[in-house]
């Protein structure tokens, strides 16, 4: 089959690789039908990881596609579901599991590298499958826009959602919102879902704050630094929002959200952080009662929900999607993300 690889950085190709096929009892094989390139697939390629790619590294864990083989030991799959795969795969009976954070399962890991087929590829080979793997509704597959939708739910919208809740985002509450990516833009879509009256984004990029403003944001701010919170206080009658969301990971990001909290107020934050050091001012959350929570989101406990809402047309993540393209413009995918010429970019197959 074919499958994306990232020899160095800046160099993506697609070449064959072998066919996956189930290991062990719990696995299942899934060809894949959309999958996409993620905001953090960017740092192997910009070779801003610690341990540089090596040639014949998988990439990619956004994917969904329909179950052609199964293990022996599954049994909620059967060949010719369709399903999604969240962007770690997870065994869902650990205790970690059953507390709801499958990110950290005992026996669960991430896509590609070496050791396991990444989701921009042909087919995926999933370990625990009846863990990791949710079925989606067989009539899906024949409409672009809700496939479009339900990959969202393979990352970008449940870390949307994870970091409204770690916000504590209720009904009637005002949520401000750091970033205009994917993640801050399906964060504005979980805030709107979860009843917030008034929703600020912060962004710069037109494209991307109409978007946030289709998906439920009352204000855009498109200053950063004292300016930026000047803005949002202004907005708030002075006194910040109840809500906030960090969705890019870098210290000036944190400062400003942090700036931002109305004193009781909570930071929820889903920016892996990159280049933050010690930005987080532990007195200042202190002296303002500002609490602190979120991480690597565990979107596989936040699946079945949004895929209710997704389904019956609750919410539409889909807009987060402004371009598409097939497996063999996978390396023109990566530079127009690296470039800004694209939000997120599509492999349909």
């Amino acid at each position: 089959m074919r499958a994306t690889v990232i020899n160095a950085p800046y160099d993506i190709k697609v070449e064959e690789v072998p066919d996956p096929v189930v290991r062990k009892p719990t696995d299942a094989v899934v060809r894949v039908l959309r999958a996409c390139i993620c905001g953090s697939d960017l740092w192997p390629y910009r070779g801003e990881v610690a341990q540089g790619p090596r040639p014949g590294q998988r990439i990619g864990h956004e994917f969904l596609g329909v179950v052609t083989e199964v293990g022996s030991e599954v049994t909620g799959l059967a060949p010719g579901d369709l399903a999604v795969a969240p962007f770690m795969y997870s065994d869902g009976v650990c205790d970690f599991c059953r507390e709801g954070v499958q990110t950290s399962c005992v026996h669960g890991g991430g896509w590609g590298g070496f050791d396991h087929d990444g989701g921009q590829g042909e087919a995926v080979r999933v370990p625990y499958a009846d863990g990791t793997l949710v079925k989606l509704p067989a009539e899906a597959a024949s409409d672009d826009r809700m496939l479009a939708s339900l990959l969202t739910l393979s990352d970008v919208m449940g870390t949307g959602h994870h970091a409204c809740v770690g916000a504590g985002v209720r009904a009637g509450g005002t949520v401000a919102v750091v970033g205009d990516g994917a993640v801050g833009l399906c964060a504005v879509l979980a805030a709107r879902r979860l009843g917030a009256e008034q929703i600020v984004i912060l962004g710069r990029h037109t494209v991307r704050t109409d978007i946030a403003r289709s998906f439920g944001a009352t204000h855009v701010v498109a200053e950063r630094g004292d300016a930026a919170v000047e803005a949002v206080r202004e907005l708030t009658k002075g006194e910040g929002a109840h809500s906030v969301v960090e969705a890019v990971g870098t210290e000036q990001s944190m400062t400003t959200a942090l700036r931002i909290t109305r004193p009781g107020g909570s930071v929820g934050y889903v920016g892996a952080p990159h280049g933050s050091g010690d930005g987080v001012d532990l007195r200042y959350l202190f002296d303002h009662n500002i609490g602190l929570r979120g991480g690597l989101a565990p979107v596989r406990q936040y699946l079945p929900e949004l895929l209710k809402d997704v389904v019956n047309g609750t919410i539409d993540p889909s807009p987060v999607f402004d371009r598409a393209i097939g497996l063999d413009q996978v390396a023109e995918g990566y530079r127009a993300m690296n470039d800004r010429e694209a939000l997120k970019v599509l492999i349909a197959f």
